[in-house]
């Protein structure tokens, strides 16, 4: 692969202002990347032409002295980010023939930067899943591979698979990814890569196809915590077309890593410490700590009591929501049509063949949860616990900066292995569940290697609207494990 397409997203910002290369020589270099790693199945829809128009208007703006943050910078747009002109599936059947005509709040930011989008990436079908194995698309491949097997195909994670999978091949040099329960944060864990939800309203949804909208939030991913800070700068905004988008000033991420963690509270809840913890997790862990007290932060024992509830009560809310969000798929007003006797055996056969099983699984269980006797039984208690979860982190920062816990609970596994058993899929994010239920920002950078020769995460946990300490931390992290390692061939 060539040297272009390994260069971090402020290397290549370097090098294209001082005219080592141009734009167009970049979005060369990975749409050449993209057509060797096609066997990943990180893309669903490429647009290599577009890319190519992109970058010469990039090139022009940089001759005319207009820059902008990331200026020919190749990027890729999870398949749940809508494209005006550019199909749109949610990696799902019944959007498969989709293309918006309008542009989400934040793929619109990310081109208004002057980013190259270099097409849509591959996902869990609506975005539930842990390993992008729902997709309709088929799953993706990680491009990582175990030393003792590497004929073994392994997933990237999921949701965001598709995006994990491209930055860490370096078909793009960032994506976009959502983060509803950790879609962002372990499949980074799982590709060696850095990703990090911000706090929920920081993005904007409008234009995000939705699965849960009080958890999901947009967020960026990319080889280094740099450059998700330089993506986050241009992703982030208040945007008055999403009701639930913060009217908070936008700080400049990057000029906050500045090394310095000196004096900073460190939580390490002991509930993160569950019985059968893996040995490398927990060593990767302590590593982490040992690092941060080198750089002079303090690590403080803490309790988040409402933890063991977390999952269930995540995958009472979600689905819910996902049921409700998903009703307008209905084959009146967009996509699969699937036709009937009548228009309630329309609907009925539409989302039958429309919707794959994750999907149907999910609906299913928001309808029980939302309906006559069972919605306070289940959905209202569960949005109880949701609150006390949300009060053990605000209790928790009233002593502490930030909180270091493992991304997930393994490396990433092998692409079946855990196909017929959902709740084991779901346990996969629940070190991530916890942040998403109450709000927080939450980053995951890689922090070593298990025996098989594959990335391990930690998470750091920050305030509201504190995503400058989390980064500033994650570097701090990300220097001191000297993690560079890349999957082979990359």
């Amino acid at each position: 692969m060539s040297k272009l397409t390994s260069l971090t997203i402020a290397e290549a910002r370097d090098g294209l202002s001082k005219g080592e290369f141009t734009a167009l020589d970049l979005t060369e270099s990975h749409i050449k990347a993209i057509d060797a790693g096609r066997g990943l199945n990180a893309f669903i829809t490429e647009t290599p032409e577009l890319a190519l128009e992109k970058a010469k208007e990039s090139d022009a703006r940089r001759r005319a002295g207009t820059v902008g943050a990331l200026e020919g910078i190749p990027l890729g747009i999870k398949d749940l980010f809508c494209t005006k002109g550019v199909r749109t599936t949610a990696a799902s059947h019944i959007l498969d023939t989709f293309i918006p005509q309008y542009e989400s709040t934040v793929s619109a930011n990310l081109a208004n930067a002057g980013s190259v989008s270099m097409g849509k990436l591959n996902l869990d079908e609506f975005a539930m899943g842990s390993a992008n194995i729902t997709s309709y698309f088929g799953p993706v491949i990680n491009p990582w591979k175990r030393r003792s097997d590497p004929s073994v195909q392994l997933v990237p994670g999921g949701s965001s698979g598709g995006s994990a999978a491209a930055v860490a091949a370096g078909l793009v040099m960032g994506a976009t990814g959502t983060d509803t329960g950790g879609s962002i944060r372990q499949p980074a864990s799982f590709c060696g890569i850095v990703g990090i939800k911000p706090t929920y309203g920081r993005c904007s949804r409008w234009g995000i196809v939705a699965f849960a909208s009080s958890l999901d939030q947009a967020g960026p991913m990319a080889r280094t915590v740099r450059d998700c800070a330089i993506m986050l700068g241009s992703m982030v905004g208040h945007d008055p077309k999403d009701s639930t988008s913060a009217p908070v000033a936008v700080p400049n991420f990057e000029s906050a890593l500045t090394g310095d963690i000196r004096g900073l509270k460190v939580g390490i809840p002991k509930e993160y410490r569950p019985d059968g913890l893996s040995p490398e997790i927990q060593a990767v862990w302590d590593r982490g700590v040992a690092w941060l007290k080198d750089a002079g932060a303090t690590p403080v024992e803490i309790s988040l009591p409402a933890t063991k509830y977390a999952l269930a009560t995540y995958y009472i809310i979600a689905p819910a929501e996902c049921s409700s969000n998903l009703a307008r798929y209905d084959g009146v007003r967009f996509g699969l049509r699937v036709e009937g006797k009548s228009l309630d055996e329309m609907y009925a056969n539409t989302r039958a063949e429309g919707f794959g099983a994750e999907v149907k699984r999910r609906i299913l269980i928001g309808t029980y949860v939302l309906s006559h006797g069972y919605y306070d039984a289940y959905y209202i208690k569960a949005q109880k616990v949701r609150r006390l979860i949300a009060d053990d982190f605000a209790n928790a920062f009233k002593t502490v900066d930030v909180i270091l816990t493992p991304t997930a609970p393994s490396a990433a596994f092998a692409l079946g292995e855990k196909i017929d058993d959902p709740v084991t899929m779901w346990l996969n994010d629940i070190f991530t569940i916890p942040t998403s239920m109450a709000g927080l920002p939450g980053l995951s950078l890689p922090a070593g290697l298990d025996g098989e020769g594959l990335p391990l995460g930690l998470q750091v946990i920050g305030r509201p609207f504190d995503e400058e300490t989390v980064l500033k931390v994650a570097e701090v992290m990300e220097k001191a494990s000297g993690f560079s390692t890349r999957p082979k061939g990359v």
